[in-house]
């Protein structure tokens, strides 16, 4: 077993080698839908779902659900940000979600369903306050945006059947009706940006 972590652990360095890496902390409603999405770009190397921007330790997704943490459902992207840019992820975050919809992401209600960017870095709160501008100026939406800008915290990764999720229960109703109209409007749009 121990040869098999060590030798996990040497493949993951070398391939991570010389890579620009980063995070973005997303909340945009189910945090299903949005690793469905963000799974599937060019320059991302892995999606975890998971919670964020709440007091209680530990939460669990029973606990998050009442929406009284205060935590976010969140998808945690990792990426290699010399192959796609933080701008780039927000471009995809503003048209996977409808971020004028105040703690509310179609049937899903609560503030667990914030849209929100937890940023890393100064950088990253600089371009996400500039878009906010941008989509604002530019009235692509109706209403204003609404969504939270606000430093990462401790993010602590959701129980275990919540990863991978929609890839793992296509046939169930919600993954139907809700996740595969979002994941299918992400492949029409961003079609050159998908991971070959």
């Amino acid at each position: 077993m121990k040869k098999l972590i060590f030798a996990v652990i040497l493949f993951v360095s070398i391939h991570m080698e010389g890579k620009n890496i980063e995070k973005a902390t997303l909340g945009a409603g189910c945090f299903w839908c949005v690793e469905a999405v963000f799974d599937q770009l060019e320059g991302v190397i892995s999606v975890e779902s998971g919670y964020m921007g709440g007091a209680s330790k530990n939460p669990t997704y029973k606990e998050v659900c009442t929406g009284e943490t205060g935590h976010a459902e969140v998808a945690q992207i990792t990426y290699d940000a010399d192959v796609i840019s933080f701008g780039d992820i927000l471009a995809v975050f503003w048209t996977v979600h409808d971020p004028t919809s105040l703690n509310r992401q179609g049937g899903d209600v609560g503030t667990q369903y914030r849209s929100v960017i937890f940023y890393h870095s100064d950088s990253q709160k600089n371009i996400a306050n500039e878009q906010i501008k941008i989509v604002d100026a530019e009235k692509l939406y109706d209403k204003p945006i609404v969504t939270e800008v606000s430093a990462a915290e401790t993010f602590y990764i959701a129980e275990n059947y919540h990863q991978e999720y929609y890839e793992n229960n296509k046939n169930e109703s919600y993954c139907q009706f809700v996740v595969r109209p979002k994941v299918e409007k992400f492949q029409k749009m961003f079609k050159d940006q998908l991971k070959k």
